[in-house]
């Protein structure tokens, strides 16, 4: 988790509809929280990544020379608080930091966990 949490290259692919065929990657900006990988959408819920992720549930991430399959969770609560000053810590010099703490990027906050199967 340390590896992924140091870099800046994770990319999410999250199922497409046929539950079977990854998603094209997209570069996402991620943090961790508790030995927990997040990541929100920079364009909130109407984000084509993030729909997927929701609907299917499953997916791939790459990065730190890491693929991992993994599952998708909608997350909500106070636990964000604590994911926006990841966000701060990580990426202070980035002008998108803004968006990425503000109430739309929020509302797409997901955890990602190692998959099971």
């Amino acid at each position: 988790m340390r590896k992924i949490a140091d870099t800046d290259d994770l990319h999410i692919s999250p199922f497409r509809e046929d539950g079977m065929t990854y998603g094209t990657p997209t570069w996402i900006w991620s943090v961790v929280v508790d030995d927990s990988l997040y990541v929100r959408a920079y364009h909130g819920t109407a984000s084509r990544w993030y729909k997927a992720a929701m609907q299917q549930k499953r997916g791939r991430i790459t990065a730190a020379a890491i693929t991992k399959d993994v599952t998708f969770e909608a997350l909500d609560g106070t636990i964000n608080d604590r994911i926006d000053d990841a966000y701060r810590a990580k990426y202070k010099a980035s002008l998108y930091l803004q968006p990425m703490i503000g109430r739309r990027s929020r509302s797409a906050t997901v955890k990602i966990e190692p998959s099971k199967t």
